[in-house]
C-alpha cells in the first residue's frame, strides 16, 4: 500500500516513509491510495479477541510494510501494561447511553490510544527503512495529546520530543502533567496565545528548509505526534471496531446492524478515525460532529462553510478550543474525489482569508454522512449534572458535549438507531469544572479539587495523577508565537 498527500498524488510513500516523515513537504497530509476493505465475518472474527490482537489485526490491513513479528510487538507493547486491566477501551452502558471509555492509559486521556503505539511504529519503521537519523517529534497541543506524546516518547532511543502548548489554554492539572515531564529526551514550552497560534507554528517549522537542512546536518529530522501523521490516527481507527466487536458481545448490537456515533470534536482526527472505520465497512451510521462554543465545525458541516475568522473563546472544554481544525483536510480530499488541486486551494483561501465554502451539492454529501451540533459551557454543565442526578455516572467536560451533542439529535431526528457517544478523558482531568457541575464546592488547589472529587464521587483518584504532587516542574516560561523556532532550537541543545 502506498500513501499519497491530499495536497500533491503524485507522491508515494510506503506507509513507514510517511508515518516518518509525519507531514508532506509541501503540507498536505498522507492517506492511504486506498482504503481497505473488511466484510462481516472479519468485524465477527475480532469479538472473542483481546484488544491488542483486534488492533494487529485492523492495522496490518494498512502497513504491509510491517512484518507480523514487529506489528504484534508493537501492539501487545502499547496496549499490555500501560492500561487498566489491560482493557484500554471499554464500553460502558450508562442509562440508555453506551459510553466508550478511552481514557483507561497513563495519562487519563483518549490520546494514549494512539500515543502509546506511536513511538513504536516510528522504532519499526527507521528499522524497516535503516534509517539512523534522530527523530525529533515536534507537537502543538490543546493539552492532552501533549502529555500523552511526552509519556509515550520519554527515553524512545533515536529520539527527541518537543512540546508547544497555550499558556492560558489548558487546565492546570494538564498544565502541570507536561511542566513535570520526566525523560531525558523531552522538551515543553508555554506559548502566549491559543492552540491555533502553536499549530500554527509548528506547522511552519516543518515548511522551513533552512530547519531542516540545519537538523540534517546533525543527523536528525522532524516528525509529528499530532493527528496529521497517519501513525497517530491509524491506530484510533481501532476503538471504532473494537467497540462495535463489544456492543455485539454484550448482545447489545446485531452484527451487521448500524451504531450512530457522537464524538467530541477538535482537530477533527477522532470523528474522522470513525469515518475511515465506516468506509472500511464498518456498520456506522451518523457520525454526530459534537462542538463547545468555538463551533467552527458546526457551522462547516451543517452550511457549507469554513470561516475561522470569528471570536476565540476559552472554554471548560479546553481540548476542543479550536479554531483550524487540521484533520479535515484529509476529509475534503475525499470528498472532493481526490483532487488535490481543490484540497490545495481551500487551504490557500484558509491560510490567507480564513474562510473557504462548499458547493450545495459537495454539502449535500457532506450531511448524508454528518451531523453537527455544538453547547456552551453552561450547557455542559448542566448535561454532567443530568447523568450523574439520573444513573450515578460521572464524565469528564468533553464527554458532556458528545451527550448533549447526541441528545439534540435525537430531540432533531427522531432517529432511535442506537448510538455509541466516545468519552475521551477522565473527569478527574477536569474536577474543578465537574465539581462545579455537581455543584459542589470548588477548592482553589488543584490536589484538592482531585481530593473532593473522589470524595463525593465515589471513584479513585487515578494513580498518573495523583502522583504528580510529588514531582518538581522542570518546564516553566512563556514565549510569543514567532518566537517558536528560537524555543525550538534552545531545547534542541538540552535533548
Amino acid at each position: 500500500m502506498k500513501y499519497i498527500s491530499t495536497r500533491d498524488t503524485s507522491i508515494r510513500y510506503t506507509a513507514s516513509q510517511a508515518i516518518l516523515q509525519g507531514i508532506s513537504a509541501e503540507g498536505g497530509l498522507f492517506i492511504p491510495e486506498t482504503i481497505p476493505q473488511v466484510d462481516l465475518d472479519f468485524i465477527s472474527s475480532l469479538c472473542n479477541l483481546p484488544y491488542h490482537q483486534r488492533a494487529q489485526k485492523v492495522m496490518a490491513l494498512y502497513l504491509d510494510d510491517f512484518s507480523e513479528q514487529d506489528l504484534k510487538a508493537c501492539t501487545q507493547g502499547a496496549y499490555l501494561g500501560s492500561f487498566e486491566k489491560d482493557n484500554p477501551a471499554p464500553v460502558q452502558k450508562v442509562g440508555d447511553l453506551s459510553l466508550l471509555e478511552l481514557w483507561h492509559g497513563p495519562t487519563c486521556a483518549f490520546k494514549d490510544m494512539a500515543l502509546q503505539m506511536l513511538p513504536r511504529l516510528v522504532s519499526a519503521a527507521r528499522k524497516n527503512l535503516g534509517d539512523h537519523r534522530k527523530a525529533v517529534v515536534l507537537v502543538a497541543t490543546s493539552g492532552d495529546t501533549g502529555k500523552a506524546a511526552l509519556e509515550g516518547f520519554k527515553d524512545v532511543e533515536g529520539t527527541g520530543i518537543v512540546v508547544f502548548y497555550p499558556a492560558n489554554g489548558v487546565s492546570q492539572i494538564q498544565r502541570l502533567q507536561m511542566a513535570t515531564q520526566q525523560g531525558g529526551n523531552v522538551g515543553v514550552q508555554a506559548v502566549e496565545g491559543n492552540f491555533d497560534d502553536c499549530q500554527t507554528g509548528v506547522k511552519q517549522l516543518f515548511a522551513d528548509e533552512r530547519l531542516a537542512a540545519r537538523l540534517a546536518e546533525e543527523n536528525s529530522y522532524l516528525t509529528s505526534a499530532n493527528s496529521i501523521n497517519w501513525g497517530r490516527l491509524l491506530p484510533q481507527i481501532v476503538y471504532y471496531f473494537s467497540a462495535y466487536a463489544d456492543l455485539i458481545g454484550s448482545g447489545e448490537l446485531q452484527l451487521g446492524e448500524k451504531l450512530n456515533v457522537s464524538v467530541p470534536t477538535g482537530n477533527f482526527g477522532n470523528i474522522l478515525a470513525c469515518y475511515y472505520a465506516k468506509r472500511m465497512g464498518l456498520p456506522i451510521g451518523k457520525l454526530i460532529c459534537a462542538s463547545n462554543r468555538n463551533d467552527v465545525l458546526t457551522q462547516f458541516l451543517t452550511t457549507g462553510v469554513y470561516n475561522r475568522n470569528r471570536a476565540f473563546h476559552l472554554t471548560n472544554t479546553p481540548s476542543m478550543d479550536i479554531l483550524i481544525s487540521s484533520n479535515l483536510e484529509r476529509f475534503l480530499f475525499h470528498l472532493f474525489d481526490e483532487d488535490a488541486r481543490v484540497v490545495s486551494y481551500c487551504m490557500y483561501r484558509l491560510n490567507e482569508g480564513g474562510e473557504y465554502s462548499v458547493t450545495d451539492e459537495a454539502l449535500a454529501r457532506i450531511q448524508e454522512e454528518f451531523a453537527a451540533y455544538s453547547c456552551d459551557d453552561a450547557q455542559t454543565l448542566d448535561t454532567i449534572r443530568q447523568l450523574h442526578d439520573s444513573t450515578g455516572y460521572v464524565m469528564d467536560t468533553h464527554t458532556a458535549v458528545a451527550v448533549n451533542a447526541y441528545q439534540q439529535y435525537r430531540r432533531a431526528t427522531g432517529d432511535t438507531a442506537k448510538a455509541l457517544v466516545v468519552s475521551t478523558a477522565s473527569p478527574f482531568k477536569f474536577a474543578d469544572s465537574v465539581l462545579e457541575a455537581l455543584q459542589q464546592e470548588v477548592p482553589q488547589e488543584e490536589f484538592a479539587c482531585l481530593k473532593k472529587l473522589a470524595a463525593c464521587s465515589g471513584l479513585a483518584i487515578p494513580s498518573g495523577l495523583a502522583a504528580l504532587r510529588q514531582l518538581s516542574v522542570r518546564f516553566d516560561g512563556t514565549v510569543r508565537p514567532q518566537d517558536i523556532e528560537h524555543a525550538l532550537i534552545r531545547m534542541l541543545g538540552r535533548i
